[in-house]
């Protein structure tokens, strides 16, 4: 069994994405809130961090950007793992925005991730992103003992009771 310190990433910046109209996977592009990356900062110093061996990181800005740095600080390499990205709100990759991402995640939340019986929606189901996630974790817990995650607040809750973590926080188990 190994430990896991799963990361959210730090608070996203969508300034940037929303002046240039980015659609679907776009929006991903956004970078951490200047002013808030000593959240982040702060979160590389935690001191259970200096056992980890390795970090792995969804492939968006936010998370690589809180990756890096946790990286800077513990000196560990970062693996890119695109299987952690978040949950996708859109299957289609399409959607315009945080309006509609908005409608998409209450759909998602008061379905409990589940599609309607005899129904299909745009969205990825809580149990295919548990699927994507879980083959990582599997993958690594095997050649590692202690290891970092940066992702998703919705990754996160698809493979463990860790309720809301906050931007920035770090959530201990075990896989």
């Amino acid at each position: 069994m190994a430990k896991f310190y799963l990361i959210r990433h730090g608070r996203p910046d969508y300034s940037y994405v929303e002046e240039h109209g980015f659609i679907g996977h776009g929006n991903d592009l956004a970078p951490l809130q200047k002013e808030y990356i000593y959240e982040v900062q702060n979160t590389a110093k935690d001191e259970r961090l200096k056992s980890a061996e390795i970090i792995l990181s969804s492939p968006y800005t936010r998370a690589m950007q809180t990756a890096s740095i946790i990286s800077k600080e513990t000196g560990l390499d970062i693996i890119v793992e695109p299987d952690l990205m978040e949950w996708q709100p859109d299957l289609t990759y399409k959607y315009r925005g945080k309006d509609e991402l908005k409608e998409y995640y209450i759909d998602f939340l008061n379905n409990n991730g589940v599609y309607p019986e005899g129904e299909k929606r745009n969205w990825e189901t809580i149990e295919n992103v548990r699927k994507r996630v879980m083959k990582v974790i599997n993958k690594y817990k095997k050649k590692y003992d202690t290891i970092i995650v940066v992702a998703h607040g919705v990754v996160f809750r698809s493979i463990c009771d860790c309720g809301k973590i906050e931007p920035a926080e770090i959530f201990e188990t075990n896989f």
